[in-house]
Formats: C-alpha cells, sequence, structure tokens
C-alpha cells in the first residue's frame, strides 16, 4: 500500500511536518497483518512538501501546465491508497498554498480523491483554531469526494509533550489504516475472482448459451 503525506508548513523545520511525520510512524505502527487474507502489508510513504512546490503552482494558474515536480506529486496523490494532509492554520482556515495544491489537483482530475481515505490534521499556535478541522478542512475534502477520517487531530503550541496528543494521532491512524486495508483487501478479492474465471475460461453470456441451444 501506498501513503502520500500532503504538508504545507512553510519554515524549516516546522511544527506541521513534525505532525506529518508523527501521523505517518503511527499508521506504519498500525499495518495489520492477516495471513489468510493478505499476506503482508507494507506501507511505502511518500512526502509531497507543498513548500517546494510553490512557484510551479502558482505558474499553473497561470499557464495551466504543472511543471515536473508538480506532476509527479499530482501523480503520488492521485496514486496513494491514503493520503495525511497537514496544513497550518492561516486566519482561521487552511494555507493558502494548501488549498491552492488541491485546487490544481482537482482541475486536472475532478475524480482524484473520489473514494480515496484522508486523514486531516492541523497545526496553529493555540487551541482555539482546532475547529479548523471541521469547519474547513472536512468540507473541503467531503467536497472533493475523499473518505474522511472520523477523527481528525490538530496540533497547538501547548499540545507538544502534552497528555492527548499522542492518543488522537493514534486513533486517527488506526482510522486510516482501517479504510486503506479494506480497499486494498477488495481489490486484492476482485484481483483473486478474475483469476480464477481465467483459469476456467472466459464466462459465456447468458443469451449467448441460449442461442446456442435453440440452434
Amino acid at each position: 500500500m501506498k501513503l502520500v503525506v500532503v504538508s504545507a508548513g512553510l519554515s524549516v523545520p516546522s511544527s506541521t511536518r513534525l505532525l506529518a511525520d508523527r501521523l505517518a510512524a503511527a499508521v506504519g505502527r498500525d499495518t495489520p497483518v492477516d495471513g489468510q487474507v493478505v499476506e503482508t502489508q507494507v506501507i511505502e510513504t511518500q512526502v509531497v512538501e507543498l513548500r517546494d512546490l510553490a512557484v510551479e503552482i502558482a505558474h499553473n494558474f497561470t499557464n495551466g501546465f504543472p511543471g515536473r515536480s508538480l506532476a509527479a506529486s499530482i501523480d503520488a496523490v492521485t496514486g496513494a491508497d491514503g493520503l495525511i494532509v497537514v496544513t497550518p492554520v492561516f486566519s482561521a482556515s487552511y494555507s493558502g498554498l494548501f488549498k491552492s495544491f488541491f485546487d490544481v489537483l482537482s482541475v486536472s482530475d475532478v475524480d482524484a480523491l473520489a473514494g480515496k481515505p484522508v486523514l486531516i490534521a492541523a497545526t496553529g499556535g493555540t487551541a482555539r483554531h482546532s475547529l479548523v478541522l471541521d469547519h474547513a478542512l472536512r468540507p473541503l475534502f467531503a467536497y472533493l469526494r475523499a473518505v474522511v477520517v472520523p477523527t481528525g487531530v490538530y496540533a497547538a503550541s501547548e499540545d507538544w509533550g502534552a497528555e492527548g496528543l499522542d492518543g488522537r494521532i493514534e486513533r486517527a491512524a488506526g482510522e486510516l489504516v482501517g479504510l486503506m486495508t479494506g480497499l486494498s483487501m477488495a481489490t486484492q478479492a476482485t484481483q483473486a475472482t478474475q483469476a480464477k474465471q481465467a483459469t476456467q475460461g472466459a464466462v459465456v453470456p447468458f443469451e449467448d448459451r441460449l442461442a446456442a441451444l435453440r440452434a
């Protein structure tokens, strides 16, 4: 399975990237292994730093074409089995850079995130901005028809090192893994069915069989 982490942090280092890394690590720890259904669940993680794509995102709006790095990042996001998206809070909402990336993504493919599991997270200076998860991020990804996990993770400055943050991270990671694994199992089941049908020969439609009997 492939996990893509989209981080909209602007500084280096940033609390946004730190939260993104902790969420990704928790997803890796929570990956289930079931020998009867899935032999091994290995999560390949890729991080997309929007700070590095800012110029290409701006150019995409003016010329309509993504640069090489932006195109590769879009391909990574659309090809992921699950997403972790993390933004700093600006003016009680997600950052403009964060929104611009997903605007570009939806313009290139309106169904890019349809049905895709997404874990939403944000960082800010005060706990008063925690409602950004439900008032900004969740509606955005619902509009893009993604499947947003029930638990969002918000980290204010005072949350780092305090009780509660680790629990929210682990709970949200577990929910994301559950969705990713469920989709993976469904895909494997479909592939197994197709392989079985191939070994048994092509399935003859009922109408063709009926016509053969009448002949």
